[in-house]
């Protein structure tokens, strides 16, 4: 039986193969595996990206979220326990970056069409002490419009990106600086580079954007031991550098973030236009580039035998995310929310493959096989 697998790393980066080796032969000769040519410019090249002025390598992405929260922190925007809205149907990297910093999350629900924070939702939720919105563009689909800006304009609120999952795509919708582009959205965003992102490095990584001045030096500064120059710490920083080796195999793959999204929109488009049957929800069709398809994620009633059925056909598939932060035990004080739209997504979705490694024509396999389900 032919098998269908979800995602295979090796398959990814095989593409990139003899690049990414020279890249990484280039750190390796060159002695500076800390810093250095190799993260200046893909501080660039992701800053030009992302139409913002300043990219700061990190260490990962949740790093980069905390980093953002303790950068308004130091810099008197934000103190501890000041609020920050966040969706409630998001990883849960989003939440460990507001309350690590002393700050308290306040989930407000998502909408079912697109599983991102509902704008409709956020003013009601926004009270003396909320500082920011943090927008998440979960699984590649933009998470902005006007109502955003609006609000965050009303109440002098700082618009944080969790931009993990949606490098290269494209809102409809200007940012607060005249871009379109996520990361450059709103003040400041968060990006992750982990290994199965649509950019991967090989290893952990991520990023912060910003196009205020003031918060790229203190990032700069406090992923660095609080370091703005050697032995001279203004603040009491972290160590959440970007390693150079990652940063040169990101430099290999940034110049071709514009292909992987298309592969992905491709594999998208078949899935919308093939798959009809009734008892599986599809995600809404992409908007010109607003979605970049970092997963594909449909809703079925009765998941684990939808997936059950599809792993006897050769399919596999992944759930993202099955148990929302307010649900996790770490976050037990808020368990008690009334989150209906969080919890059944969180009850019913399925992530199908979209990676290089489904063709084209697996997708129309795919679709063919999920067209023959009968939901009991």
């Amino acid at each position: 039986m032919k098998r269908y697998p979800f995602l295979e790393l090796h398959t990814i980066n095989s593409t990139y193969s003899e690049e990414i080796k020279q890249a990484v032969s280039r750190v390796v000769d060159s002695g500076r595996y800390i810093g250095g040519d190799e993260v200046e410019v893909f501080e660039e090249n992701l800053s030009r990206l992302c139409d913002a002025p300043f990219a700061i390598g990190v260490s990962n992405g949740l790093d980069a979220l905390r980093l953002i929260i303790r950068g308004y922190i130091e810099l008197g925007v934000f103190s501890p326990g000041d609020e920050i809205i966040v969706p409630a149907d998001t990883y849960i990297a989003s939440v460990l970056a507001i309350t690590d910093n002393g700050l308290y999350p306040v989930f407000v629900d998502p909408e079912l069409s697109t599983y991102n924070l509902d704008p409709a939702l956020i003013e009601q939720s926004i009270t003396p002490r909320t500082r920011a919105i943090m927008t998440v563009h979960l699984y590649g689909r933009v998470s902005w419009d006007s109502t955003i800006v609006s609000l965050a304009k009303k109440y002098n609120l700082k618009i944080i990106e969790d931009n993990a999952q949606a490098i290269g795509a494209i809102s409809p919708i200007e940012g607060i600086h005249g871009t379109h582009i996520t990361g450059g959205l709103g003040d400041a965003a968060g990006i992750s580079f982990y290994p199965t992102k649509n950019i991967g490095a090989l290893g952990d990584a991520g990023a912060v954007v910003t196009g205020d001045t003031l918060l790229a030096k203190a990032i700069r500064a406090l992923r660095n031991y609080g370091s703005d120059r050697l032995y001279h710490n203004i603040y009491a920083g972290l160590n959440c550098r970007l390693d150079s080796i990652q940063a040169a195999i990101l430099n290999v793959k940034l110049a071709h973030v514009n292909e992987e999204n298309g592969y992905r929109r491709t594999i998208a488009g078949i899935y919308g236009s093939c798959i009809t049957n009734p008892a599986v929800t599809l995600p809404l069709r992409n908007v010109a580039d607003e979605c970049v398809w970092h997963q594909y994620v449909v809703r079925v009633s009765d998941r684990e035998q939808f997936r059950q059925y599809l792993d006897h056909n050769g399919v596999e598939t992944a759930i993202h995310y099955a148990v929302p932060p307010h649900r996790q035990p770490c976050y037990a004080r808020y368990s008690s929310l009334e989150l209906p739209v969080a919890d059944k997504i969180g009850n019913e979705v399925v992530s199908l493959p979209i990676t290089r490694c489904t063709s084209p024509d697996d997708a129309a396999e795919i679709s063919g096989i999920i067209n023959r389900y009968d939901a009991k």
